[in-house]
């Protein structure tokens, strides 16, 4: 709208400097011009040019007229073709036209285009016959000189009509049009400072809503700070909880009741995982935002902690057709995590890898190997992969690959965005290798 707005302003402007620019000097044009023929037609000489043609062959054309219109329109044109022909050859307006800019110091850059409008003649007083009138190709008339080409209602100079009121006698309509080179870029520069008058505006304008918009941004972070905030404790009050009642309704079973010594490993299931929901609300006052995690960092032995982190997570997939693997290559496995954040992130990638799974019997293998960096943790799947494409976004918040999921897929997004941000806490890395149809890699580096 406001571009629009501007745009019109500035059309007017420019439509408004147009009708006025070299209105003056047009004026002295005019008056020099109109003086110097004030006894002539078109130019000086050309009354005499004129008088050749048309008067030495008044009586042919009158009986052309009276007895043969055709002979009359065919001689007619001949004659005004040849006098127009002699102008040309005649034409001094250039010489005039110096002498004019030279007295009132007018602008050398000049071009000027001079027309004959029409040719009428008379046989009877005031009653005037066409003899040439401007054809289509040609609106402004016959061009005796000049070579200006933007010919227009702005730069006309002079429109004279000069005619006898008596028999046998002949008029002519005659124009002069005067004007300097690039007109239009000349207009263009004089307007520059409107041009950047608008210009400002429009740029205080996109300034204003920049800010606006930024300021917009900044609301709708908060807000999405306080989704993320709910949607994070729904997503990881999740796993732990289906832990708890997959172990309670083991334990409820009349042979596990009846046989004390495997109520204990339950119990212990039972125990982490209300742990871990205890962590989970404790840690609710200080979860703002995911990019400001804070960490409890302890000595843990690795393979110590995948051994509980995986058997939980059978407990989880009880009835499900996934096998869980793990590999324990790493010859120093001591490693300083927090333990919580550690779970969250391995969680959330064995959750991904049954999900975007669609093989009858889905695999999770867990292996751990050292290198000159450090300890290294990788989790592949035969799931069904990722495209480059998938890949540049997985760990973005809220993307979900639905493109081979068949829309069956549950999740808010947020798993492995979480992964990427608890990595991120811990300064380690990780790093992705997937092909699409053929599974999925997760490498974990955590540094020496």
């Amino acid at each position: 709208m406001l571009s629009s707005v501007q745009f019109f302003l500035l059309y007017n402007t420019y439509e408004l400097k147009n009708e006025h620019y070299y209105l003056s000097e047009l004026s002295i044009i005019n008056t020099e011009y109109s003086r110097a023929i004030r006894n002539d037609k078109v130019m000086p000489g050309g009354q005499k040019i004129f008088d050749h043609y048309i008067d030495a062959n008044m009586h042919r054309l009158e009986g052309g007229f009276l007895h043969n219109p055709r002979e009359f329109a065919l001689l007619g044109q001949r004659l005004c073709d040849s006098a127009f022909q002699d102008l040309r050859k005649a034409n001094n307006l250039d010489s005039l036209l110096g002498v004019i800019i030279k007295r009132h110091g007018l602008s050398r850059n000049l071009e000027y285009g001079l027309f004959v409008q029409s040719v009428e003649i008379a046989f009877q007083r005031d009653k005037f016959i066409p003899l040439y009138k401007p054809a289509s190709r040609e609106p402004y008339g016959a061009r005796i000189g000049g070579t200006l080409k933007d010919i227009n209602s702005h730069n006309l100079a002079t429109a004279l009509t000069v005619s006898s009121s008596v028999d046998y006698s002949y008029g002519t309509t005659f124009t002069l049009h005067a004007d300097i080179k690039n007109r239009k870029m000349t207009i263009l520069k004089l307007m520059m400072p409107t041009f950047l008058l608008s210009l400002l505006s429009v740029s205080a304008v996109v300034l204003l809503f920049f800010i606006t918009f930024r300021n917009w941004i900044k609301q709708k972070k908060l807000s999405e700070m306080k989704s993320d905030f709910i949607n994070s404790i729904t997503h990881e009050f999740h796993t732990p909880l289906a832990a708890i009642i997959v172990a309670n309704k083991t334990m409820q079973n009349e042979k596990i009741i009846a046989s004390p010594e495997s109520l204990l490993p339950l119990t212990e299931v039972v125990q982490r995982q209300a742990d871990r929901l205890k962590t989970l609300i404790s840690q609710v006052l200080e979860i703002t935002t995911m990019n400001k995690i804070s960490l409890n960092k302890e000595e843990y032995s690795l393979h110590h902690l995948l051994d509980e982190i995986l058997l939980d997570y059978r407990l989880k997939l009880t009835g499900a057709n996934v096998r869980l693997m793990l590999h324990k290559d790493a010859q120093w496995d001591t490693v300083l995590l927090d333990k919580f954040w550690f779970a969250t992130i391995l969680l959330n990638i064995f959750d991904n890898a049954v999900k975007y799974n669609n093989s009858v019997a889905k695999e999770i293998t867990v292996t751990t190997f050292n290198d000159k960096k450090g300890t290294n943790l990788a989790i592949s799947d035969n799931g069904i992969g990722m495209t480059r494409e998938i890949q540049k976004h997985v760990f973005e918040k809220f993307y979900r690959n639905m493109q081979n999921a068949n829309g069956q897929v549950k999740g808010l997004g947020l798993g492995l965005f979480y992964v990427r941000q608890a990595i991120t806490a811990h300064n380690w890395k990780i790093e992705l290798e997937s092909m699409e149809g053929k599974g999925s890699t997760f490498v974990i580096g955590i540094p020496f």
